[in-house]
């Protein structure tokens, strides 16, 4: 399965659907666009920057993540069919890149994001390969 940022980040920051997102990490072989890492560096360094976490705790979350049994996929065999289906979707580059991962590998995507996911689900194309936590 691919998963995204929002599903990477629930390993880490105690949030709704936390335990569903753990439980991926044994149940089922991952990876991602190495996008991925950078993401989650950032949404950590954001938090960190309002308060919401330490700094320390930033660092220890995104080394975690890091940790992870996650197979790193490149971007750029990817970048033309993400944009081909953000230009179809209506959605971000970057949240189609984990779209079109999982498309490019035969699986499904796993994300958090339910915006997200009910869009590509409300296309005939994309309804089988995402699935919303």
């Amino acid at each position: 399965m691919i998963v995204d940022a929002s599903v990477a980040l629930k390993w880490v920051l105690d949030e709704d659907e936390s335990e569903a997102a753990i439980a991926l990490l044994t149940r089922h072989e991952l990876a991602a666009p190495d996008l991925l890492w950078i993401e989650c560096a950032n949404v950590l360094w954001v938090k960190a920057r309002r308060g919401q976490i330490t700094a320390q705790d930033a660092r220890a979350a995104l080394a975690a993540i890091d940790a992870a049994p996650i197979r790193s996929l490149q971007t750029r065999p990817l970048a033309l069919v993400a944009q081909a289906i953000a230009l179809d979707l209506g959605q971000t580059a970057y949240d189609c890149l984990y779209l079109a991962a999982a498309l490019s590998e035969r699986t499904q995507l796993v994300t958090a994001d339910t915006a997200f996911a009910q869009v590509a689900r409300a296309h005939p194309v994309y309804l089988g390969a995402i699935l919303a936590l």
